[in-house]
């Protein structure tokens, strides 16, 4: 079956300097929905850190990469870096995650790819931010996790600090630059003006904390560890079953009643315990115990239907394997099929977004570095033996 491409960003050319994480992240949002996103990486051996993304035809980079187009571009050398600027004077976007100086001393800063082309938009996304006394450090997800906070409120209560399972700061602060890069397209269409977008891990990793980061801001509370507990209403978190665990969620005074009800303890519900969120939050540990005991009587099936028949908030909590099996998953469409020429069909993690008239798309797998050399350099307005020279050169 052909698949057809995506609509929505059609005729927006982003040009990808990002490795890792965090900007490709960041770039896939734009590929997936119809940007012609090009992605400029070092020829063979030029690059003192090439290969530290993994395995180029891995499912990490095929997930990261898709429905790009790659050319390799030295921009140490003199006519790479000029072939770049010849880029940059057709495109809308530049997104890169250097260290903050290195754009500077290639010469690619904002303020150079600004007297190339006054409509630009540099998304810059680094460790620390582009500026202030942590500017010049590398930058890794787990350190953002560290220094935003994320590990003291993760894991059990008295364990020491725990890394959440994903990337959290590095996929919020691609998440975020495209946000970024979104409201300066948006803002561009009147001013005709680009702009610089910066994002960084350590903003990304606080801005995810969100409540937890406002409950200290506005009343001095520092948030601890509580495990699966939530850290302000009960009953919320993990329960186990007399055959694994389930999740529930018992918000206000009618879901609380609903779920006495419905777990045959209605007496509970008016119990001078436990009869509002907050006597519940004092005997949070006889509350749990006394669950317990009534949750090890019937399976995870049994429970989670009794309690979407009540409409309490319930679930299940699945390995990696069980989630794209979920029947609502399997609708949602998150695993996309797309065709491999070395394996065959593979799947990937589909777009979280769903747009009525145009929809992002999946169509092409992370191609081999350079694969659109001749193509985009063509494009360019260069001849087949200028190109075949500076490939001889090493430029491209």
């Amino acid at each position: 079956m052909t698949k057809t491409p995506a609509s929505a960003l059609a005729g927006l050319r982003i040009l990808d300097l990002s490795r890792v994480r965090a900007g490709p992240t960041c770039c896939r949002v734009f590929a997936d929905f119809g940007a012609d996103v090009i992605k400029i990486e070092a020829p063979a051996g030029v690059d003192p850190n090439e290969g530290m993304s993994g395995a180029r035809h891995g499912a990490d980079m095929q997930n990261l990469h898709r429905n790009k187009r790659s050319v390799t571009l030295n921009l140490k050398s003199p006519k790479g870096l000029a072939l770049f600027k010849r880029m940059v004077a057709t495109a809308d976007v530049v997104v890169e995650n250097f260290r903050p100086d290195v754009k500077t001393r290639l010469g690619i800063a904002y303020e150079d790819l600004k007297a190339i082309n006054p409509r630009i938009i540099l998304a810059s996304i680094s460790g620390f931010g582009q500026d202030g006394p942590y500017r010049h450090r590398p930058g890794f997800d787990q350190i953002a996790q560290g220094m935003g906070g994320l590990m003291w409120v993760t894991g059990l209560a008295g364990q020491g600090p725990v890394r959440a399972g994903i990337a959290i700061a590095d996929s919020s602060a691609g998440l975020y630059a495209a946000l970024g890069i979104m409201v300066a397209l948006a803002e561009r269409e009147r001013s005709g003006e680009g702009q610089w977008v910066c994002s960084s891990l350590l903003q990304a990793q606080i801005a995810m904390m969100d409540f937890q980061a406002a409950k200290y801001l506005v009343d001095g509370d520092v948030p601890q560890q509580a495990g699966n507990d939530h850290p302000y209403t009960t009953p919320m978190g993990v329960v186990q079953t007399s055959d694994g665990y389930i999740n529930i969620g018992v918000g206000g005074q009618g879901q609380w009643r609903a779920f006495c009800d419905a777990i045959g303890e209605p007496g509970l519900a008016t119990h001078p315990d436990y009869d509002c969120q907050e006597n519940r939050l004092r005997h949070r540990d006889a509350l749990k115990a006394h669950i317990a005991a009534v949750f090890a009587t019937k399976t995870s099936r049994d429970w989670l239907a009794t309690l979407e028949e009540a409409h309490v908030p319930a679930g299940p909590i699945y390995t990696i394997d069980e989630v794209f099996a979920d029947p609502q998953v399997q609708h949602l469409g998150m695993a996309v099929p797309v065709e491999d020429p070395r394996r065959g069909q593979l799947r990937l993690v589909g777009q979280p977004i769903e747009l009525s008239r145009t929809p992002a798309a999946l169509t092409t797998l992370l191609p081999d570095a350079g694969a659109h050399n001749d193509e985009i350099f063509a494009e360019l307005g260069l001849g087949g033996d200028e190109i075949e020279a500076l490939r001889k050169e090493r430029v491209i």
